[in-house]
């Protein structure tokens, strides 16, 4: 089973956006060691509780203090950019990097209204042009502009023999419909806790058409597993993430994410613990034996080739251990090496 790690650097309850980035550098570390096979970073604008805005200049961060795990961005809201920036950053970035870039992107927002608005300010936003973004990124990473485009002649800098592999992210069809007509691979946010995901999956691979780039389709799912020594502390661990996303769900975001106290303390509805109930059983949680059996059974269940794993834990220390136990029960390989300081 080939694992991965996306990260959203959540600022836990009683730590710092700081902390919180400096406990994402320590987790590409570790989670490299481990065995994962990439380390992908969110973008998230106007959020007191997340500390990823910009996901290429952490991705800059965490390759000087990495040595081999592939970095990408998980992802890019290219609606909000210009397609030819963001060919530059990621070029340059494979640059530093050479073969161990990502480009993953999206066309979610990534914020509320009022980040948009301030995003997009003075410029004009047709989300319809995204299928065209994307294939504006693939050209400008290549230098292939066609004769017949609107830049044609654009030199896309820097001249490097590789370029960093492209993903096309999504919760919902019309971007596997997208990934599977443009010949790109995809990865679907399952942790988001919409239903679908297989049939999405399902339509990618059936309908796949083999590009130059990539001849054979390529799957991904982000699945949130919470993972301890014991049911009970893993159950016991993930009442922060239960009280985080049900006040995310009602629009109600914290400002932080919470410790595990806080959430065992809040007083909750009747009906917040029935919609906990119910979006635990799109999650994760257990010993690692258990977590195994189900990361097996999406794999199964979606056809993927490779599972991210975002494990939102408010202790650090535990959050790491849920990483290491996984990697364990999953037999990934571990590497010798020394993590960058």
């Amino acid at each position: 089973m080939r694992l991965g790690v996306l990260d959203q650097s959540q600022i836990a309850e009683g730590r710092t956006a700081i902390d919180a980035l400096n406990e994402t550098t320590k987790l590409a570390q570790v989670t490299e060691q481990l065995g994962f096979s990439r380390f992908w970073v969110s973008e998230h604008h106007a959020s007191e509780s997340l500390a990823h805005s910009s996901p290429e200049v952490l991705l800059a961060h965490l390759g000087a203090h990495t040595t081999s795990i592939r970095l990408g961005s998980g992802g890019v809201m290219l609606p909000h950019y210009s397609a030819y920036k963001v060919a530059e950053n990621f070029k340059l970035l494979e640059a530093l990097q050479p073969g161990r870039i990502d480009l993953g992107l999206g066309r979610a927002p990534g914020g509320m209204p009022i980040a948009t608005r301030a995003l997009q300010e003075n410029k004009y936003v047709n989300i319809e042009q995204y299928p065209q973004q994307v294939l504006d990124i693939l050209h400008y990473l290549h230098n292939t502009l066609p004769e017949e485009h609107r830049f044609a002649g654009l030199h896309t800098s820097p001249s490097i023999p590789s370029a960093p592999d492209v993903w096309l992210l999504g919760s919902s069809d019309e971007s596997a419909k997208l990934a599977a007509r443009l010949g790109l691979p995809f990865a679907f946010a399952q942790f988001f806790g919409v239903t679908g995901g297989q049939s999405a999956m399902r339509y990618y691979r059936e309908h796949y058409q083999p590009s130059a780039l990539y001849p054979k389709p390529q799957a991904m799912a982000a699945v949130l597993a919470i993972c301890a020594d014991t049911e009970e502390e893993a159950n016991r661990l993930a009442w922060s993430t239960d009280l985080f996303f049900l006040r995310l769900e009602k629009g109600l975001e914290l400002s932080y994410f919470p410790s595990v106290q806080t959430a065992e303390d809040y007083p909750y509805t009747e009906y917040d613990l029935m919609r906990i109930q119910q979006t635990r059983q799109r999650r994760i949680i257990g010993t690692p034996e258990q977590v195994k059996e189900a990361l097996l059974a999406i794999q199964e269940a979606f056809q993927t080739d490779e599972l991210l794993i975002v494990s939102p834990i408010h202790d650090f220390q535990a959050r790491l251990h849920s990483y290491k136990r996984i990697a364990e029960a999953c037999q990934l390989t571990q590497t010798k090496e020394s993590p960058k300081q």
